[in-house]
């Protein structure tokens, strides 16, 4: 009997082999369309890779990432109680995010003074915790605060393990405005490091943040080249200062997003320290670990059903973690619908409790390293940020880029893609445009109201850099609107818009299209009417009129919608039906269907968000008052 391994009975495997195999079950089909995707910045991403040789990939300092959680509620003294709960579960690491900071949500501490710090960290040993503080225009008064915080206290400023977020670059681009020109703030922040130096500061002052970028639409080269190009201003502007260059790239730390795409997350962040080294090559320096916080991507929260928010902030933490982030930030996946509440708090926590103790992904400082498929997106995703840099810097520099809308114009082509495609349904979002629920049940939110917004704080007091600001928007905002006329609709009269079913033949026939109309059309808030089918036009006709629906749509195999179809919408157009759709799009039938009253075809791939914006209008339109 042969005694060999039963991996050797086989011929070895090679790509060659593969693509035979691969071709034989494609059956003709494109193989680039059919396996190969993109990232939103035309990265190419094949379907299969081997191993590679791991790239010397600079990474994290040694240790895990840590657990960091935003304290934004506008009362200090709930917010203390909020911090000891997160602390002691497991926190070690916060997020100050003070009220008007684009970054605190509508929320946020209204604290004005070392003294309401003080009050909303009551409790808090602040030399052992990780505190970043995010600000937006208010970014030099509260590093003053904390400054003074640590004198009042008694405690020595170097033993905090500061970021204190200054960014008044991520301002310009978030609000559209800073006070002074840029030849006048980069001045200003070089004295108050010295300033804060002087008070014995030894942490990271400056924060190139990606937010703005990605809640704006940008691809993962564009925030990575925004990001770099705004480190670069801040070193420049202490370099300028007689601030020795050493010295000068330890008081800088940026801010990347992390999505669901935990693939294009992770090489994101490795790529992110990658160049980072290189701009310290360039500026004759040693590369050292870069400090790198994560923050769970705004855009792709969602108010619908927000319980599948806790699946993409767990891919998102984990992604960033292995990464190399040093710090990670989940977003509460209530985040949209108000201030959450402790538990909503307590979830985002413990999904990287999860993550650490039990599956242990801190523990490995590199992953990735030697995986073909993340060397491959790394090496990708770092070039063309490389590139978007370069850009960037050829029009001035970021500053001058933003002044005169560059970024924000090579953005805005990113962005109309991705709306495309989320408006189309390629780009699926679970809970909005796929396996909506109609039926969802409230989730808790504090009843605490946002914050008034004031005069927005600036950097400076002379003539104001301005810019057309980048917007922030979620993905699903445009879907949750027609949910919204549905919910009016429904608190005034009882009933939601709704569509009913014109199932034809057996089941068989109908069901796999009828599922998809039902599920197409709750995305906007429209309830599907189904049914077992009908057996003739006259009893289709009549549990049409008995449903009250004001839209209709047809569900069928191709088969029976050529023997049937015609005949049934002319039957249905005769009874009142004034909008008729069909589920599927049968070529050789459109122009018939159309004379006999289709209105529109409802299949994969078609601009699912004008089709049921019209749909909803129509059916608000007919419904009964």
């Amino acid at each position: 009997m042969e005694d060999r391994p039963l991996a050797d009975l086989f011929e070895p495997a090679d790509r060659k082999r593969w693509l035979s195999l691969v071709e034989t079950a494609l059956k003709g089909a494109d193989f680039e369309k059919k396996l190969v995707s993109k990232t939103a910045d035309g990265l190419r991403i094949e379907p299969l890779y081997g191993a590679a040789e791991p790239t010397a990939q600079p990474v994290r300092a040694p240790g895990s990432w840590k657990i960091a959680q935003r304290v934004d509620h506008p009362d200090p003294a709930a917010a203390a109680r909020q911090v000891m709960t997160d602390l002691e579960g497991g926190a070690d690491a916060l997020v100050l995010a003070f009220a008007g900071a684009p970054g605190a949500r509508g929320y946020g501490l209204t604290v004005t003074d070392a003294a309401g710090l003080d009050a909303a960290l009551a409790g808090v040993m602040l030399s052992l915790v990780n505190l970043r503080l995010d600000a937006g225009g208010r970014g030099l008064d509260a590093a003053r605060w904390i400054r003074d915080l640590a004198a009042a206290r008694g405690e020595d400023l170097a033993s905090y393990d500061l970021d204190l977020g200054i960014d008044p670059v991520g301002v310009l681009a978030a609000t559209g405005s800073l006070g002074a020109v840029w030849k006048e703030i980069a001045p200003q922040l070089a004295a108050a490091v010295s300033e804060l130096d002087a008070a014995g500061f030894t942490g990271r002052a400056f924060l190139a943040d990606g937010r703005p970028y990605h809640e704006a639409g940008a691809g993962e080269a564009a925030e990575l080249g925004a990001v770099l190009a705004t480190a670069l201003a801040y070193l420049r502007a202490l370099e300028a200062a007689g601030h020795d260059l050493d010295a000068a790239r330890d008081r800088i730390a940026v801010l990347l997003v992390a999505d669901a795409d935990e693939f294009v997350t992770l090489a994101k962040f490795r790529a992110m320290r990658r160049l980072w080294a290189r701009v310290e090559q360039a500026c004759g320096l040693d590369p050292k670990p870069l400090r790198i916080h994560a923050e769970t991507a705004w855009r792709m929260i969602t108010k619908r059903d927000p319980f599948t928010n806790i699946l993409r902030t767990g891919m998102a933490a984990a992604a960033a973690g292995m990464g190399g982030a040093d710090a990670v930030c989940v977003l509460p996946y209530t985040q949209a619908l108000g201030l959450p509440d402790a538990f909503a708090r307590r979830v985002g926590r413990n999904s990287q409790i999860v993550l650490l103790e039990e599956s242990h992904l801190g523990r490995v400082s590199d992953p990735a390293a030697g995986a073909g498929g993340f060397e491959a997106l790394t090496d990708q995703i770092a070039e063309a940020a490389w590139d978007a840099f370069r850009a960037i810097e050829g029009e001035g520099g970021i500053v001058a880029s933003l002044s005169v809308g560059k970024i924000q114009r090579r953005i805005e082509m990113v962005r109309e893609a991705r709306t495309k495609a989320v408006a189309t349904r390629r780009m699926p979002l679970t809970g909005a445009t796929e396996f909506p629920n109609l039926a969802e049940k409230p989730v808790a939110v504090l009843d605490v109201p946002p914050v008034a917004p004031g005069k927005p704080a600036n950097f400076g007091a002379g003539a104001a850099v301005a810019c057309d600001p980048l917007p922030s928007q979620r993905l699903a905002e445009p879907f949750e609107t027609l949910r919204d006329a549905s919910d009016a609709a429904l608190a005034k009269t009882g009933r939601r818009p709704s569509v009913f079913l014109a199932n034809l033949g057996p089941l068989a026939a109908f069901n796999t299209r009828a599922s998809f109309a039902a599920n197409a059309f709750a995305a906007g808030g429209i309830e599907a009417l189904s049914n077992e089918g009908f057996p003739d036009t006259t009893s289709l006709v009549e549990a049409y009129k008995a449903s009250g629906a004001s839209l209709v749509c047809l569900c069928s195999s191709d088969a029976v919608y050529a023997e049937k179809a015609v005949e049934a919408t002319e039957a249905l157009a005769a009874a009142g039906a004034g909008t008729i759709y069909l589920a599927g799009r049968p070529a050789e039938l459109e122009a018939p269907l159309k004379a006999a009253g289709i209105h529109a075809f409802l299949f994969m791939g078609c601009d699912l968000l004008a089709l049921l914006d019209e749909a909803i209008r129509r059916g608000l339109r007919s419904a009964p008052r």
